[in-house]
């Protein structure tokens, strides 16, 4: 940000429209809270500003689509009350959802327990024994239970994960019929989950290791995307700097 001053400029012109009461109501700040927190949320605000970017957008003021997590959704309220106030149309959102453990439905991943999520790096027989051991299951106690009433889509894990990795919609429609029918059982269901997961980690890891050193450095390398100066700045703005630079020096001052 510091090497950004359209960024750093924004940062200001939002925290001079917030006030602390307001963000006190929206984030649950407390007296005891540090300045840097109760700061920060105009710093996840200013991307929403097409004037963070002239480097991209110019001074073309471009409507910003975010998308997010529920979770950070009380940051881009707080910034569509304050964009039209500097000018800008309020930025839209989309909320993603998030994906539960292997555990159960209302569970978060953890990475301290390795049994709760699937990784990238795991191998196919590693998939396979997670889903098969720790994938919560929505059918009943005993198979012929199972057949009369049929499993629970709205719990079972295999299900509510098929529906983010399954490709066709029309397939799931027919697994969630099955499987509540009573007519699919849940290794069977866990099954499909398993050749799915493994399918999409497998073309991940292959992807991954056709990436070399090179392609690395490009994407990480930084870039000057924000000047400092432009070609229309007067010359006095230019050599400011070293204006303001000189005291630095240990040379003795004349007089």
């Amino acid at each position: 940000m510091g090497e950004c001053p359209s960024f750093y400029g924004n940062v200001l012109r939002i925290q001079k429209s917030v006030t602390f009461n307001q963000v006190k109501g929206i984030f649950g700040f407390g007296d005891s809270d540090v300045i840097g927190k109760i700061a920060f949320p105009a710093v996840q605000a200013a991307p929403c500003l097409s004037s963070t970017f002239p480097f991209i957008f110019g001074n073309e003021k471009v409507p910003c689509l975010v998308p997010c997590a529920i979770d950070q959704d009380p940051y881009f309220r707080m910034t569509r009350d304050v964009a039209p106030k500097l000018g800008y149309l309020k930025p839209a959102l989309i909320h993603s959802s998030f994906l539960p453990s292997l555990q159960g439905a209302d569970t978060k991943m953890s990475a301290s327990d390795l049994n709760s999520s699937i990784y990238l790096k795991d191998t196919p027989k590693e998939i396979k024994n997670k889903i098969n051991k720790y994938a919560f299951s929505g059918g009943r106690e005993t198979v012929e239970m199972h057949r009369e009433k049929g499993g629970d889509c709205n719990v079972d894990i295999s299900y509510q994960y098929l529906k983010y990795f399954l490709e066709s919609d029309e397939e799931l429609i027919k697994i969630e019929k099955a499987y509540t029918s009573g007519n699919m059982l849940t290794g069977e269901l866990k099954n499909i989950l398993i050749e799915s997961i493994s399918k999409i980690v497998k073309e991940h890891q292959t992807n991954r290791s056709k990436i070399t050193d090179d392609d690395v450095k490009e994407f990480m390398t930084p870039r000057n995307q924000c000047p400092s100066f432009y070609d229309s700045d007067v010359i006095g703005k230019i050599v400011f700097s070293a204006v303001q630079a000189a005291p630095c020096l240990s040379i003795k001052f004349h007089s």
